[in-house]
């Protein structure tokens, strides 16, 4: 659904812009809201309503009598907040997300398939360094192909 890697820089009032593509498959799925929080490896997840609807759900399902299960939907929901792009595509991403993610102008915007990733420039160039080395050692651990 979401592919590609974006670069786009906050504008003046904080605001972060969705990738054209990404508002053509949003456009083309009916998606009108997303949902952001955090992510894993400090960037912040972003969710189209649907596929919130349906993590949320399975989250749920997680015992809450587990400290592992209590400790995670605390910090999955409580960062969570819905937003709807403009016109243009832009939408704020509130303060304590860009701080958890160390996000302050520069930032790239990735689609990861189901959901949409935003990392802060830096943040990302350090992972993808990291990560790019081990791409196929993990591609060999993972998959059976």
């Amino acid at each position: 659904m979401f592919y590609g890697e974006y670069t786009h820089t906050l504008d003046d009032k904080g605001r972060l812009i969705l990738p054209a593509r990404f508002r053509e498959v949003a456009e083309q799925n009916s998606v009108g809201k997303f949902f952001v929080t955090r992510g894993f490896e400090s960037c912040v997840f972003m969710f189209a309503e649907a596929e919130w609807k349906h993590y949320e759900q399975k989250f749920r399902d997680v015992p809450f009598t587990k400290h592992d299960g209590r400790t995670f939907n605390r910090m999955f929901f409580s960062g969570a907040v819905d937003v709807l792009p403009d016109k243009q595509g832009r939408f704020i991403i509130p303060q304590y997300l860009k701080d958890f993610a160390g996000i302050k102008d520069k930032s790239i915007i990735i689609g990861v398939s189901n959901r949409i990733e935003i990392w802060a420039q830096d943040r990302w160039q350090e992972y993808f360094e990291k990560s790019s080395k081990l791409f196929e050692q993990t591609a060999e651990n993972i998959l059976n192909l």
